[in-house]
């Protein structure tokens, strides 16, 4: 592949993305511009008007990335990934985010293509599959952040509530002031949850997508515990105090439990970085006794194994080490 078609296929990757972004600005400002007849009362005419009024809610069509949604829809990946963008807390939808991995994959390509030397270029492509699955490591690592502050604070939002059940306040008015008195993400989950309730949804289904949204078990504890509680009655906030102090007591217990396992997990590191490191020193040392393992068939089928072999190896030391609570 010489260097003019690389150079050629950057330039219409280019050129064909600056179309995408004037597109879809224009089709943007289209919209803004109709939502803002609609609040102006500019209405086209009147069958217009009484068809939109006949709907309450309008499903908004897809009009981008129409190809990446339909091939997520086949494999049943969309509403998967609709809901790990949510429980990171990021404003992408699924075809941005497949768009971000494919730019990631073309780019790490091409790079490594034009960088590396021709006894090395064999393994663009593996580079390039890694450097595509960079987005969604990144949107995990929101994920798990966003989760363990949610889940730090959760038990002051239980008593919280329960003291503001005890001084008289609904239910449904104790998860509106936690958006006054908490820090995201807590405050922006619960105000999302009471806006819910307050537009028409029962209870019970925005408590079930507060669930969803937070994949704890102490949140589903709470939901379970407030649907019981309006189910068969008893004192809520004496409930919501027991509550919070298991949580508190599982988090001590918790952090001892990681105390003693730290042990495991750096043995379990240093183990895995070890070959990796004397791979690194033969190849300075002695590198076409490394080559062997890229350039040969035998050699392929080798190193194959051993990486195979040691992520192996380190998945299940950390499946020892890992104790749950």
């Amino acid at each position: 592949m010489s260097l003019t078609f690389i150079l050629m296929v950057i330039g219409v990757w280019a050129v064909a993305l600056v179309i995408w972004t004037v597109l879809s600005k224009s089709v943007k400002s289209t919209e803004m511009d109709r939502m803002k007849g609609r609040l102006m009362g500019k209405q086209k005419s009147v069958a217009n008007a009484e068809q939109e009024e006949a709907a309450l809610f309008h499903v908004e069509e897809p009009t981008k990335g129409k190809i990446v949604l339909s091939i997520l829809e086949k494999y049943k990946l969309n509403e998967k990934l609709k809901e790990l963008l949510e429980q990171a807390g990021t404003k992408w939808n699924a075809g941005r985010f497949i768009h971000c991995c494919m730019a990631f994959f073309i780019g790490s390509y091409l790079l490594m293509w034009l960088f590396l030397p021709d006894s090395l270029r064999a393994l663009a492509f593996f580079g390039a599959i890694a450097a595509g699955f960079l987005p969604l490591l990144y949107v995990i690592r929101l994920r798990k952040k966003r989760i363990h502050a949610f889940e730090e604070i959760f038990p002051d939002s239980l008593e919280f509530i329960s003291r503001s059940m005890r001084a008289g306040h609904a239910f449904s008015v104790s998860l509106e002031m936690i958006h006054r008195e908490f820090q995201e993400p807590l405050s922006g989950e619960f105000r999302r949850t009471f806006e819910e309730h307050n537009l028409g949804l029962p209870l019970d289904v925005a408590l079930q997508s507060l669930a969803k949204r937070v994949p704890l078990l102490d949140v589903h504890f709470f939901v379970s515990a407030v649907l019981l509680q309006k189910r068969t009655g008893g004192n809520l906030a004496e409930i919501l105090d027991k509550l919070a102090y298991i949580i508190r007591e599982r988090f001590k217990l918790r952090g001892r439990i990681r105390a003693i396992s730290a042990h495991g997990k750096l043995t379990g590191i240093a183990l895995t970085c070890i070959p990796i490191g004397v791979a690194i020193m033969m190849f300075f040392t002695n590198p076409d006794y490394v080559r062997f393992f890229f350039l040969d068939e035998i050699g392929n089928i080798m190193l194959g194994v051993a990486v195979f072999l040691q992520i192996t190896g380190y998945l299940i030391m950390k499946k020892i080490v890992t104790i749950e609570v």
